[in-house]
C-alpha cells in the first residue's frame, strides 16, 4: 500500500511540527510493509531530518507553509493547486493529514486521514484570529476538509468528544492517537553543560522558577499566570522566584500576545522577575525542565499539551489547568486550578513552592504517568487506521 503524507510541516517549530516528526519516525521503524510518500513544498525540499526511506516529491510553491497555516494566512490558489497536482501525479491509496492547518483538497478517491488537534479556533475564535477574513478562510478549509475526510484522527478523548460535539460528527468516525514526549527528555546530571545552559537564560542551579512552555497566543492564558505571580511575590517578599516563559514570541506567524504581556509585566514592575527566553532548543528545554521548581499551564483549552508529558518525563512537577485535556493527560500527578482565577491559581502554586514533600510526590507520579504515552502505542494506532482504509 503507498501511504501519502503531507510533510510540509515537518520543519515546524510548535506542536504539530512535533507530533509529525516523532509520529513518523516511530511508524517507519515499525511498519516494514508499506512505501510512504511524503509530499513537500518547497520550503522543505532540503529538510535534512526526513527519513531514510520514504520517497519525497517537492511541490512548487511560492509561499511558506508556516506562513500558510498561520491565524491571518492562507495558501494561495496556485500553492494549492501545486500540492494537490503532485498528489494526483503520486497515486497513493490513504493520505495522511497531520493538522488540518495545512489542508489542501485531494481531487480523486483516496482515502484522507484528518487530523485535527483541537477545536481551540472553532470554540475561541477571538483569541485566535487577528480579523473576521481570517476566520472566514479557516472555517472554509476547515469544513472542506472534514468533508473528505474518511477517519478524522486527534490527540486525546477530550479533542475527541469535543470535535463530535461541535461538528456533529458519529465518534465512530474519529480516532484517538495521544502524543509522547521524545525520547531527548529525561532526568539528566548535574554537570558543567547543564550549568552553562541555566547561565545562558539568565538562571542559576540555586534559583527557583516558575516553568511555561509553549505559544504565546491569547488562550494560553498568560496574562492570568503573570497577575498569580505578582500575587506570590506580594504575599511573601521571601519569595526568590522568577517565572521563565518559554515560546517563540519575535518570529510567531500566529496570533500573538507578546505586546500585551510585555506591557502588563512592565505595569506591574516584574521586568526583572519574568524571563522570556524566546524559541530554544531541545537540548537547552531538557535543561529548564530538570532545573524548574514547577511547570505551569494556565491554558483556556488545549488538545492534548505537550509540554505536560515532557516535564513529567523530565521529573517537573505540574501545576495546570482544570480546562481541556490536561486534567486527562496530567490525571492524579499534578495539582490542578481555575484558570480564570489569578488568586485560586496562586493559592494552587504556593501550596506546591511551600510544600517539599508535595512536590516529591508529584515528582514520581509525574514520572509513573510520562511512561504511559509512547509514540510507539500512537504508531500502532496509525497503522490501524491505515490498514483499514487501504487495499485488502
Amino acid at each position: 500500500m503507498r501511504i501519502g503524507v503531507d510533510a510540509s510541516c515537518w520543519g515546524n517549530r510548535r506542536g504539530f511540527g512535533r507530533f509529525t516528526r516523532e509520529l513518523f519516525f516511530a511508524l517507519l521503524e515499525l511498519d516494514k510493509s508499506n512505501d510512504y510518500v511524503f509530499f513537500v513544498d518547497s520550503e522543505m525540499s532540503d529538510a535534512y531530518d526526513i527519513p531514510s526511506g520514504v520517497e519525497k516529491i517537492v511541490a512548487k510553491t511560492q509561499q511558506a507553509q508556516i506562513e500558510a497555516a498561520s491565524a491571518g494566512g492562507r495558501r494561495s490558489l496556485q500553492d494549492i493547486w501545486s500540492m494537490t497536482r503532485e498528489v494526483l501525479r503520486h497515486r497513493v491509496d490513504v493520505f495522511f493529514f497531520p493538522a488540518v492547518y495545512s489542508y489542501f483538497p485531494i481531487l480523486n478517491r483516496t482515502k484522507i486521514v484528518l487530523t485535527i488537534h483541537d477545536v481551540i479556533a472553532d470554540h475561541h475564535p477571538e483569541l485566535v484570529f487577528p480579523d473576521r477574513r481570517s476566520k472566514y478562510f479557516w472555517k472554509l478549509k476547515q469544513n472542506l476538509a472534514i468533508k473528505q475526510a474518511n477517519v478524522i484522527a486527534t490527540v486525546s478523548e477530550h479533542s475527541k468528544n469535543e470535535i463530535a460535539d461541535y461538528f456533529r460528527i458519529n465518534e465512530s468516525k474519529i480516532r484517538v492517537i495521544p502524543e509522547a514526549a521524545s525520547s531527548v527528555f529525561q532526568k539528566i546530571p548535574q554537570d558543567r553543560m547543564f550549568f552553562s545552559t541555566l547561565s545562558k537564560h539568565g538562571l542559576t542551579p540555586e534559583q527557583r522558577f516558575l516553568l511555561y512552555v509553549g505559544g504565546i497566543s491569547p488562550h494560553k492564558n498568560l496574562g492570568t499566570l503573570i497577575d498569580a505571580f505578582k500575587l506570590i511575590l506580594d504575599r511573601d517578599s521571601n519569595h526568590d522566584i522568577k517565572l521563565v516563559l518559554v515560546g517563540d514570541y519575535t518570529d510567531d506567524p500566529f496570533y500573538s500576545a507578546y505586546p500585551t504581556l510585555k506591557k502588563q509585566i512592565d505595569d506591574l514592575e516584574l521586568q526583572g522577575s519574568v524571563l522570556f527566553t524566546g524559541f530554544i532548543t531541545d537540548e537547552d528545554l531538557v535543561c529548564l525542565y530538570n532545573s524548574a521548581t514547577l511547570l505551569v499551564f494556565p491554558s483556556l483549552e488545549e488538545g492534548f499539551g505537550l509540554p505536560a508529558i515532557e516535564a513529567m518525563a523530565c521529573g517537573t512537577p505540574i501545576a495546570a489547568s482544570t480546562y481541556g485535556s490536561l486534567p486527562e493527560i496530567v490525571a492524579g500527578a499534578g495539582r490542578f486550578f481555575d484558570p480564570t482565577s489569578a488568586a485560586g491559581m496562586a493559592d494552587v502554586i504556593g501550596d506546591v513552592l511551600s510544600n517539599e514533600s508535595v512536590r516529591a510526590e508529584m515528582i514520581r507520579s509525574g514520572m509513573e504517568r510520562s511512561k504511559e504515552y509512547c509514540w510507539k502505542k500512537a504508531a500502532d494506532e496509525t497503522l490501524g487506521i491505515f490498514n483499514s482504509l487501504g487495499p485488502r
